[in-house]
Order: structure tokens, then sequence, then C-alpha cells
């Protein structure tokens, strides 16, 4: 079992809200290959999960993140592989300028176009959770291949 991070930065521009997204098209043998997703990471030995998701965020984007909310858990499980605890944050004040990612490719994205792009099925749970500005939340998402099985918010299935 691993603890992760998960991040969506945000801003408005010209009215329209956006997420910073992440393309994963670089890696090789990438679970996330050709997927959209937040940045984030791995725990480094004696983080928080307030501190890992800084430290992403600068490695990954370049970015300082100036404020942000814990917004929720993420419990992944898979048949392919080992149970992960996803620390859902957004952050809506940042400093600094985008670097090029080594993972993928960084794009802001409308958040009114996000549902329409490759991402894991459950993601799309946990952005309209985000949308709804649902409180801190639990959910735990069950995968056989890319295929979600199960989802349980709070407790509660919900698929």
């Amino acid at each position: 079992m691993r603890n992760t991070t998960l991040g969506y930065i945000e801003r408005t521009v010209e009215g329209r809200r956006q997420y910073l997204m992440l393309h994963r098209v670089k890696k090789k043998n990438d679970l996330n290959h050709d997927k959209w997703i937040g940045i984030g990471g791995k725990f480094e030995d004696k983080e928080s999960p307030e501190d890992c998701m800084l430290r992403e965020a600068k490695e990954e984007t370049g970015l300082t993140l100036k404020r942000m909310r814990y917004r929720g858990l993420v419990t992944f499980v898979s048949n392919l592989y080992e149970t992960e605890y996803m620390h859902l944050f957004t952050a809506d004040d940042f400093t600094g300028e985008l670097i090029e990612c080594d993972e993928g490719d960084l794009e802001w994205i409308d958040r009114d176009r996000l549902m329409a792009l490759p991402q894991w099925e459950g993601d799309r749970i946990f952005h309209s959770l985000l949308e709804q500005e649902v409180p801190f939340f639990s959910l735990k998402l069950q995968y056989e291949g890319d295929t979600l099985v199960l989802a349980v918010l709070n407790g509660e299935r919900i698929r």
C-alpha cells in the first residue's frame, strides 16, 4: 500500500474556471498512460500529505502553492496494482512560472471541458464532488483492469 497526493491547481481566466491538467504521455509503463490527471506523486519519508503536495507541485509544474485545501481521501483498489491512498487537494493561489514536466504535457483546461478528456472513470466521480464543493470526503474506487467495478462514498455504495 502506498500514499500519494493528487492535486488540481485552479485559476480563472476571462471568467473561465480552469484546472492545470497533466496529459500523461512521456513515461514508459505508466498506469496513467494517455490519461489526463492532476499533479502529484508518492510520499517521501517523513512527509505529511501537505508536504508531499507542495513538493510535487514545485517539481512537476515549477509553481509554488500559496493556498490549498485538503478535499478528500481516495482509496484506489485494483487487481493489477497495489492499493493506493490518494490525498486529494485543490489549490487556487500560487506563484511562479510553468516548467516542462517529464511525466507529460501540462495544460490549462476549462473545467466544463474536463469530463470529455480521457481519464479514469472514478476521477469523474471526484471531479463532480469537487465541483459541487462537497466537504471533505472518503471515496473508495475499485478497478478490474481499467474498469471501475465499485465506488463507495463515505461508506455508502454509489456504484
